[in-house]
C-alpha cells in the first residue's frame, strides 16, 4: 500500500498492485485494473518512487546479521 493525496487534500492508501496506468493530464490520474480512477496531487515519478520503496521494504529482505530463515543456518 502507498499513501497518496487527493486534490482536496485528504490522504488515502492505495494498493499499488492494482494500478493499470498513470498519466499526467496535467493532474495525475491513476486508473486501476477494475476501471476506477483516482486523481491525486503526486506526480507519476513520485508515485513510482513510492511503489519502489514499498516493494523494497516489503520484499522480505533482512539486514545482514539478522536471522532471515533456514538459508542462513
Amino acid at each position: 500500500m502507498i499513501e497518496l493525496t487527493k486534490l482536496k487534500g485528504s490522504k488515502f492508501a492505495l494498493n499499488s498492485d492494482h494500478i493499470e496506468t498513470m498519466e499526467e493530464t496535467p493532474d495525475t490520474v491513476i486508473t486501476l485494473m477494475n476501471g476506477h480512477k483516482y486523481v491525486v496531487r503526486e506526480r507519476v515519478g513520485e508515485i513510482i518512487s513510492l511503489i519502489e520503496s514499498f516493494r523494497r521494504n516489503s520484499s522480505g529482505y533482512s539486514a545482514p546479521g539478522f536471522y532471515a530463515g533456514p538459508e542462513n543456518d
